[in-house]
């Protein structure tokens, strides 16, 4: 499938900018780097048909699963306790994660396929609680680079480099086709 062969390019695009050292060299700061990106997709979404299709057709199991890597809060609330990240940032946010990363795995277990009302209902109300945590994350982010840009030093080195430059692109797209995808299916029996 297309849209495969992009997030494997993105993806290795994003490896050799973290490798590079150009995320952590960057004048644009980290939330700003996955609120570009975020948008750079959401407009080829918008206007390409093509794209549309190829995104249409990624399964919500697939969807889910790319949450998984949310499990990586457990890693920021480490990095927390070495005095490496901010209370502010890395605990709420690691717990939110990690949290839907374990929503994640649920969901694949024992409401994919959702077929039912209950089953979407489930992957709603995850979805919400999933989106709502990422854009804490986010603001908070943003929030810390405005007042001290060193306070979030790990995230623009690898591998945390590709949350910004990656992962949190991905996990908020995969949210909003989430969305989408139980609006197209919410009349279905």
């Amino acid at each position: 499938m297309p849209v495969y062969a992009l997030l494997l390019v993105w993806g290795a695009l994003a490896v050799a900018a973290g490798a590079a050292g150009w995320v952590a060299d960057s004048p644009v700061p980290p939330p700003a780097i996955a609120a570009g990106l975020i948008a750079a997709w959401l407009v080829a979404y918008r206007v390409s048909e093509r794209m549309k299709g190829w995104v249409r057709a990624v399964p919500l199991s697939a969807l889910i699963a790319i949450h998984l890597v949310r499990f990586v809060g457990a890693w920021f609330i480490a990095l927390y306790r070495r005095g490496e990240l901010p209370f502010e940032f890395a605990v709420p946010g690691g717990w939110g994660d990690i949290l839907a990363a374990a929503g994640a795995a649920a969901l694949l277990v024992g409401a994919i396929p959702a077929r039912t009302r209950g089953r979407r209902g489930a992957v709603l109300a995850w979805n919400v609680l999933g989106v709502l945590d990422i854009l804490y994350v986010l603001v908070t982010a943003a929030g810390l680079f405005v007042a001290d840009p060193t306070q979030l030093t790990p995230l623009t080195r690898l591998p945390l480099s590709l949350l910004p430059t990656y992962f949190v692109p991905l996990v908020v797209l995969s949210h909003l086709r989430i969305f989408g995808w139980l609006r197209e299916t919410r009349s279905r029996p």
